[in-house]
């Protein structure tokens, strides 16, 4: 395996070239323009003081998120879901929220919702991956910002979360798949992971031939190294930018 080469020129197990931009646009709480490979999500988070009417009658926080394609994100034209979200993204804007709310303390958040959108600008595979990685910084900016104006006395993102895919394609275990090879894998998973290298989520299915206990675990491995190497991605670009990340109190 060490000796393919991918599509891209990468080697299996090389991450696509990736950067974060925090604060990439000025109007939102907390935002982050994520570029990995030919992905382009751009995440934003907003505060508003209060709680959906079906937590209201807590005092901690809420962390939700939505998720939309831009129509030409793909190659061709993807309707608008004028009608409320489906299918395919339901699930994903759930992951997203699920992710975030993995490692940040509701309580700390107080009687307010912070709403997550991520946006996919341009559509390269691993929209969802991106989509969480580059949310968590955002949420962190956000938090800053809340601590700033003294709405908060601590940080609520208690921990870091990133999130990459990794697939079988041509008998290779390969991580952080683009488009073309994720059309073309045999095995596809997705796994969202702390910064400590514990396990939030993973989807993972066989695209035909089922796959045996060994594969997997070398998907594990491969992706828990992949999301090592995002964990210092993301906090280097939270530094670059001012955000004194080590000094907040994350566990």
């Amino acid at each position: 395996m060490a000796g393919i080469i991918r599509i891209d020129g990468r080697k299996p197990a090389d991450l696509r070239p990736l950067r974060l931009t925090p604060d990439w646009t000025p109007r939102a709480e907390g935002s982050c323009l994520v570029e990995a490979g030919g992905t382009r999500v751009l995440c934003t988070v907003s505060v508003e003081e209060g709680l959906p009417r079906w937590r209201s009658a807590g005092t901690a926080g809420w962390v939700t998120a939505e998720y939309a394609m831009l129509p030409r994100a793909t190659h061709t034209r993807t309707g608008r879901e004028r009608d409320g979200a489906r299918g395919r993204t339901l699930e994903i804007q759930r992951l997203i929220g699920r992710a975030l709310r993995s490692v940040v303390d509701l309580d700390r958040l107080g009687p307010r919702t912070l709403t997550v959108d991520c946006d996919v600008l341009q559509a390269d595979g691993g929209t969802r991956t991106a989509a969480i990685t580059g949310a968590w910084v955002a949420l962190v900016a956000a938090g800053c910002r809340l601590m700033d104006q003294r709405l908060i006395e601590h940080h609520p993102v208690a921990g870091g979360v990133s999130a990459v895919s990794v697939g079988v394609v041509d008998d290779a275990c390969l991580l952080d798949l683009n488009y073309e090879e994720d059309v073309r894998a045999d095995v596809d998973m997705n796994l969202v992971v702390t910064h400590s290298g514990a396990l939030v989520e993973v989807q993972g299915t066989a695209e035909g031939t089922p796959f045996p206990r060994p594969t997997l675990n070398s998907l594990l491995d491969l992706a828990l190294e992949g999301a090592q190497e995002l964990a210092r991605l993301q906090e280097e670009a939270l530094v670059e930018h001012g955000y004194a990340w080590s000094a907040i109190g994350h566990r």
